[in-house]
């Protein structure tokens, strides 16, 4: 099992040259990942980010939401509960925002990998055990 956060998702869509995202998109071909319930809103939300900055046209959005939505991948459905304590402590103990917190809570309520760009929750990720996807 993987956890997937939105920095990977988000290279591989706008073609950052960044070898763990092209590695982890190969991974899935063969292993399943599963993302916290808020996984669309933070890729939707860069998507439009990326509109704003010029890095992506407007017309190309919609395809890649249905890349995206193709992509193997398995909504967690307790991020909800795990939302009101689980989380919010973690996010304290490793000083995260609870958007990250929440793929943290995630690996390790699974035992699971994680693939993540992101350098505070990497950092997190190692200071927790949770062996970090390369």
């Amino acid at each position: 099992m993987l956890v997937l956060d939105s920095s990977v998702t988000l290279a591989w869509v706008l073609d950052d040259e960044t070898a763990g995202a092209e590695s982890t998109l190969e991974l899935m071909d063969v292993e399943r990942a599963i993302v916290p319930a808020h996984w669309i809103l933070e890729v939707t939300s860069g998507l439009r980010m990326a509109v704003r900055r010029q890095r992506l046209q407007l017309e190309s959005v919609s395809q890649l939401m249905k890349q995206l939505r193709t992509l193997p991948l398995k909504v967690d459905p307790e991020t909800e509960v795990m939302g009101w304590n689980e989380i919010p402590a973690l996010a304290e103990r490793f000083e995260l925002t609870t958007y990250d917190a929440a793929y943290l809570e995630l690996a390790l309520r699974l035992n699971a990998s994680l693939a993540t760009l992101d350098l505070d929750l990497a950092r997190a990720a190692r200071e927790a055990g949770v062996p970090l996807f390369k």
